[in-house]
């Protein structure tokens, strides 16, 4: 049965019955997720990924994505009751599916370009095997205009059919690391828009099925990938905000957290944390989906790109003045980073912070220690030493500086380090408890002595 035209009830029993059968595109950190619940709600998903490795792990049952709450016991389940599979061959999954979900990563080129390769290679696939009444669903992240400037012509000429033979809607993940389930279950409504009106009403019937707070459908395609980037740059600004507030900490000789927390008692002032920079796979990226790709200036996203992406230089100094202020120079000082991944309990680098930090440092000739909980590959790093947590005191570090604030940090017992130690806190989450060291905290006044 196709679900392109069919009236809203019998499309609706016909997807909760398992009788349209759905793939997903991309089975990383959000595709299984959604896969999975796509496979709870309707029963019918194959899975498609390029990594056999990825493939043969859920195909056993398996998540091979770590840190996500209940997503283990849901893939053994859908995949032991038959509601789930996996495949790395697009081209047949295409070919068998009446509802195709893209949820493959859109990234920028070296030119800070949108980069829609990734996406473009799964929608000419798709489009072999697409017959009249497929709906095509995206829930990546892409600049406005995607679906209806790039996808919907790109389906039409490689198919074959005409493009009110079968729709496209975007969709996007509204989702973060570690709870995506529950976002793609209804921590948030979902967001709707077709290229036709027609298609819109396929997604909200089908997402309806899926998302428990409901859905909103919006006007078009290009407002729902609208809504999505601006989502992605409104926190890119705000926390360029945050961090040039904190950069003023030491002349302002106040605490701008204390100071923030103050102004957002008032229910229109939203002002967010700073830190040592803005990584993943996301924020990052998404400003670069309007820089320059539309008419009209866009200087405050410019700058806020700019801002964050100073953060990681801005910690550097705060550890070299800490150390200037002991009489140790960079160049004969043994230095520890706690943190290595993008953001606290996930086991990702995109765009983190602790890189160019790291690099600062080991160029500068530093002796680098780097410590992180949820890395196993720590060969980006190229001239730091990975240690366990439970070695850093035997080291004997001049400094310590926080990236990303894991949990397991909490448990350091900072009275195991030398008096002098300089400790940058790019996170506000270090309790040092009454030591002597000399501290600096990000968003804070001033250096300190306990």
């Amino acid at each position: 049965m196709k679900p392109y035209n069919n009236r809203e009830q019998e499309l609706r029993e016909a997807f909760t019955g398992g009788d349209i059968p759905v793939t997903v595109y991309g089975l990383g950190k959000m595709g299984l997720p959604l896969a999975a619940v796509y496979a709870d709600a309707c029963g019918l998903v194959t899975g498609v990924d390029v990594d056999e490795t990825v493939v043969e792990s859920i195909s056993s049952g398996t998540a091979h994505v770590n840190g996500e709450r209940g997503l283990d016991q849901l893939v053994q389940r859908t995949v032991e009751s038959g509601a789930l599979s996996a495949t790395t061959d697009e081209q047949q999954a295409a070919a068998n599916a009446s509802i195709h979900v893209i949820i493959v990563p859109t990234l920028i080129t070296d030119d800070n370009e949108p980069d829609l390769s990734v996406v473009s290679d799964v929608a000419s696939d798709i489009a072999t095997g697409l017959e009249p009444g497929d709906v095509v669903f995206i829930e990546s992240t892409v600049p406005p205009q995607t679906c209806r400037d790039v996808v919907e012509p790109l389906l039409a000429q490689q198919s074959g059919l005409d493009v009110d033979e079968f729709g496209v809607a975007f969709c996007p993940e509204r989702t973060s690391s570690g709870r995506a389930i529950e976002d793609i279950r209804g921590a948030y409504q979902k967001i709707v828009g077709g290229t036709d009106p027609e298609a819109t009403r396929v997604a909200q019937v089908v997402y309806k099925e899926i998302n428990d707070s409901g859905v909103v459908p919006v006007s078009d395609a290009t407002t729902a990938e609208a809504v999505k980037v601006f989502e992605g740059v409104y926190r890119d600004v705000n926390i360029a905000f945050a961090n040039e507030l904190a950069k003023l900490t030491d002349g302002l000789e106040i605490d701008v957290l204390e100071a923030v927390e103050g102004a957002n008692t008032l229910p229109m002032c939203d002002i967010h944390t700073p830190g040592a920079g803005v990584g993943g796979h996301c924020i990052p990226y998404y400003p670069y989906f309007l820089i320059n790709q539309f008419d009209g200036p866009t200087p405050l996203m410019e700058t806020a790109r700019n801002v964050n992406d100073s953060m990681p230089e801005f910690v550097t100094e705060k550890l070299i003045d800490g150390l200037t202020e002991r009489e140790t120079a960079l160049s004969n000082a043994t230095v520890v980073v706690l943190g290595l991944t993008y953001r606290a309990g996930v086991a990702e680098l995109r765009h983190a912070p602790s890189i160019p930090i790291v690099d600062r440092l080991v160029t500068q000739n530093a002796e680098v220690f780097v410590v992180d909980p949820w890395l196993e590959d720590f060969s980006t790093f190229d001239g730091a030493t990975p240690i366990d947590q439970s070695e850093i005191s035997e080291v004997d570090p001049d400094a310590v500086v926080l990236v990303t604030a894991h949990g397991e940090f909490e448990s350091i017992n900072w009275h195991a380090f030398d008096r002098s130690l300089v400790v940058v806190d790019g996170r506000q989450a270090l309790d040092l408890g009454e030591t002597d060291h000399w501290v600096y905290t990000i968003g804070r006044a001033r250096t300190f002595n306990s």
